[in-house]
């Protein structure tokens, strides 16, 4: 009955969407009379309104969507759909400025004499309209309304004039900042917590333990990582498009011919061109900049595209006037001051430091003249043309019908869910023969077709939370959350375009002229299907093309994790290990040349902890070697392995599903048992259907080889002595560095040590002659002054005694006396050996740390160098199988 509630569910949503009732109302209604009709059925045929739900009641279901949406999006830790209202008060304050317009013009004059130069100009157009406004409908008409007219009268082929359009209106779907992308980077969020939870019960079966290692969790992502996620592919995309554009003009001559100026190319004419590209770009360097580099959350970067968009709005709409750019410029200046200010000043009030106060008065003149000049550039937009409020209507509108739909995709996620729905998907999926890439290419041809009758959002809302949990938690394919996102996005702009019903087709066929039929706005758009299609093979192959930068930038980032985190070390290692080869005698070499100089001014603890510590630089080689060897004898036993682990964790996953089915069919016999007059038939049923279950059970535990238990034995021991070997590895080289750390900073203690030598000779006295809690409060803020030099813990230590000694009813200052003049004679050593070494040694020290800072002791670093963080990006940007791990 379970799968008939689903049915009915998910029929009413789509016929509710085919008729064009709304979305807003079409998801939420499927759910709620659903929910309703299998409570009722339950009510009237079993007794129980809860009895066709996989758990719960009715009541709970039916909150839980909303529940869910408070959780997810009342979170002050989930504020990623701040920014949607942001990015979308942009794109349409830039559109309303006929920012469009002016790029369109100059770019077609730019690029017409270009063989399909026009069409070029319209895909370049629709990137930067994507980068600045993202506003699909918007940027087809414009471009329809001003480009399509010249294509037409310059004997443009009709299909690819249409196409190119339709296609370019598009970009704003994948190109940053896209509102796809964040609705997608919020629905993976919740998605990853899931496929993690997943993940974690998948090792728990298979390992026995409760712990997973943090390598082997899914990662989530976030709006600005799938923003610098999809910025290359995007650019694929678009230069895909162009090279088409190229290709159709050379190889089917009057295609796409050239436009030849008429105008001169002269200064006027790259002063016009440099007017009309320096707002967007100026605007993308500002959102896109701050995100990639760290500046700005994206909530942040969505706030300066706003300001920017209004001033942008104020000075185009007051074209012509004399004082038009006055509020830009007072603005870009305003700006340029804040920034020189933050280089010279610390300006955080909490910290104030002497000298800041100019830095604090320059600083807010300059907020002041920014905020007179976003104010002025309101004022001019209120004004003229009712820009404003109308900007801002159509942005509430958005913004509403988009967190409507997030709430109605939220409750009919959620009954789709108590039907069972969710382990239905799973179950499919995870039986489809070709692993995960069989079951990826489902779901994306799934969204595919739904494209062509639905919208993006609904398929983001309703079908990813299904889907993307059991994708993302597949631990062979390792897929990272970004690059899933990306490819659905790049999958749901084809939603724009699919005939019959693509909103791109629709929005240029209301402005295209009565000679561009329908089917010419067809046959165009198949070709850029087509090419988004490749598009996405090229992504789906090379992963790194989504994953690098938004790591690369993770790693740099003033947030970046230390090298010492778990999940970088495996490519860490693999840089080292390929670094090791080339220099392992230059750094032998620097460690023989400490070990040969007089190390007998050091201390015998000091000396011996140094030694072990160059012992420990001149294994670590061999250990390297062990490292490599543990890995080759596992790599070589996985393809023996590999199949067996394959085909008894497809046995195991079938009996597990098995299982929960006989806990359901038990629930339901003992339900029915307790009613008042028992259904016996019934009873016989579920008990046949148990006893049916568990003899399937038996069957396949019986499908298990014999050899299961040693050939999984082994892998585990070979998998345990590489963990082993690289646990060493990694001990060793921190113990090597860590000595040469804490030496280097207790000889450089020296003066700082020497500058006590006052404060500790005066102790004897004040014991003498002073009261014994006075005596006390004097050796413990020596004390205190100790702890601020490194290597003092023996020193403290006497002092300590000594403080004791005079504690109670009954100190004893003789003992204390001594007691001290113990600590002033290790006192004195220490300053004597310090000072030698910090002639002796010191600089020789000095040399081999820097030798072995960024190999043996990168670890322990706080931070990876910039060849480093490329090499180890590269690494971290592909997706690796860790499915023998479960």
């Amino acid at each position: 009955m379970d799968v008939v509630f689903i049915a009915i569910l998910l029929l009413m949503m789509m016929v509710a969407l085919s008729s064009g009732y709304p979305v807003a109302f079409s998801l939420p209604g499927a759910a709620i009379i659903s929910i309703g009709l299998a409570a009722l059925c339950g009510y009237l045929f079993a007794g129980d309104p809860s009895a066709y739900f996989v758990e719960g009641g009715p009541l709970q279901w039916l909150s839980a969507g909303v529940t869910n949406f408070r959780s997810l999006y009342w979170d002050v830790e989930r504020d990623t759909l701040i920014a949607v209202p942001l990015f979308i008060f942009m794109g349409i304050m830039l559109q309303r400025s006929k920012i469009a317009e002016d790029l369109l013009v100059s770019m077609a004059q730019l690029f017409g004499p270009v063989p399909g130069g026009l069409g070029i100009s319209v895909v370049l157009v629709g990137a930067l309209l994507a980068a600045t406004t993202g506003i699909v409908g918007a940027t087809v008409i414009a471009m329809g309304l001003i480009s399509l007219p010249a294509m037409l009268s310059n004997n443009y082929s009709k299909p690819l004039a249409t196409g190119t359009i339709c296609a370019s209106g598009t970009l704003g779907q994948i190109i940053p900042p896209s509102i796809v992308l964040i609705i997608l980077a919020d629905q993976l969020g919740g998605a990853s917590d899931q496929a993690s939870t997943i993940r974690k019960a998948a090792y728990k079966a298979a390992t026995g333990e409760f712990s997973m290692p943090s390598v082997l969790d899914v990662t989530s992502t976030s709006a600005g990582e799938m923003f610098m996620g999809a910025l290359v592919p995007g650019l694929v995309l678009v230069g895909l498009y162009i090279i088409y554009i190229m290709v159709v003009a050379l190889l089917k001559k009057g295609s796409a011919p050239p436009v030849p100026y008429e105008g001169k190319y002269d200064r006027e004419f790259l002063k016009r061109v440099a007017l009309a590209l320096t707002p967007p770009l100026t605007l993308i360097l500002l959102v896109l900049g701050s995100i990639i580099l760290g500046v700005a959350t994206v909530n942040q970067a969505g706030a300066v595209g706003a300001v920017g968009a209004m001033i942008m709005g104020g000075y185009r709409l007051t074209e012509g006037q004399r004082n038009s750019y006055y509020p830009a410029i007072l603005a870009v200046v305003s700006a340029v001051v804040i920034a020189i200010v933050l280089a010279f000043y610390d300006l955080n009030v909490k910290s104030i430091k002497e000298g800041d106060a100019i830095g604090i008065f320059l600083a807010a003149v300059a907020v002041s003249g920014l905020l007179i000049a976003v104010a002025w550039s309101t004022w001019r937009i209120y004004k003229i043309d009712d820009t404003l409020n109308s900007v801002m209507v159509e942005t509430a509108k958005t913004t509403s019908m988009v967190f409507i739909i997030l709430i109605g995709a939220a409750m009919l996620t959620s009954a789709f869910r108590g039907f069972g729905g969710e382990e239905l998907v799973k179950h499919f999926l995870t039986n489809l023969e070709g692993g995960f890439w069989v079951q990826f290419i489902v779901v994306m041809a799934v969204m595919f077709v739904l494209g062509f009758f639905i919208d993006f959002l609904e398929i983001a809302v309703v079908v990813v939370p299904i889907v993307a949990p059991i994708l993302l938690a597949d631990p062979g394919a390792n897929v990272t959350a970004v690059w899933f996102g990306v490819m659905v996005g790049l999958n749901l702009q084809t939603s724009f375009l699919t005939p019959p019903f693509g909103f791109s087709l629709f929005y240029l066929r209301g402005v295209a002229p009565p000679i561009v039929k329908t089917l010419h706005i067809y046959r165009g758009s198949i070709p850029f299907i087509g090419l988004q299609v490749v598009a996405l093979v090229i992504v789906a192959v090379s992963p790194a093309i989504v994953n690098y930068l938004p790591t690369r930038i993770s790693l740099s980032s003033e947030t970046a994790p230390p090298p010492i985190n778990p999940r970088m070390q495996y490519c860490i290692e693999e840089y080292l290990f390929d670094y090791y080869d080339n220099h392992a005698e230059q750094l032998r070499a620097h460690a023989n040349t400490l070990r040969a100089l007089n190390l007998g001014v050091l201390p015998e603890n000091r000396q011996k902890a140094l030694n072990e510590s160059l012992d420990r630089t001149l294994n670590t080689f061999d250990l390297v070697a062990t490292v490599r060897t543990a890995e080759e004898n596992r790599i070589a036993y996985s393809s023996e392995y590999r199949p067996q682990h394959k085909h008894v964790r497809k046995l195991q996953s079938e009996m597990l599903v098995i299982r929960s089915r006989v806990v359901k069919l038990k629930q339901d016999l003992t339900r029915t048992s307790r009613t008042e007059s028992p259904d016996r038939d019934e009873i016989t049923r579920i008990e046949a259907a148990i006893e049916k279950a568990e003899a399937k059970i038996t069957n396949l535990q019986n499908q298990i080889p014999e050899s299961w238990a040693g050939v999984n034995k082994r892998y585990a021991e070979l998998e345990k002595a590489e963990d082993q070997a690289r646990r060493d590895y990694r001990n060793n080289v921190d113990q090597a560095y860590k000595t040469i750390v804490e030496l280097r900073e207790v000889i450089g203690g020296a003066d700082d040590l020497a500058g006590l030598e006052q404060q500790m000779s005066a102790l004897e006295a004040a014991v003498a002659d002073e009261p014994a809690e006075a005596a006390m409060d004097r050796i413990e803020q020596t004390e205190k002054a100790l702890y601020k030099v490194a290597g003092t813990s023996a020193i403290k230590s006497t002092l300590s005694k000594a403080r004791r000694a005079l504690k109670g009813n009954n100190p004893e200052p003789e003992k204390a006396i001594a007691l001290l003049n113990e600590g002033l004679a290790v006192y004195a050593a220490e300053i004597d050996w310090r000072r030698l070494a910090a002639a002796q040694i010191a600089p020789a020290l000095a040399v081999y740390d820097k030798a072995i800072r960024d190999s043996i002791g990168l670890r322990l670093q706080r931070r990876l160098a910039d060849d480093q963080v490329k090499a180890v990006a590269s690494c971290m940007s592909i997706h690796r199988d860790y499915s023998l791990q479960f």
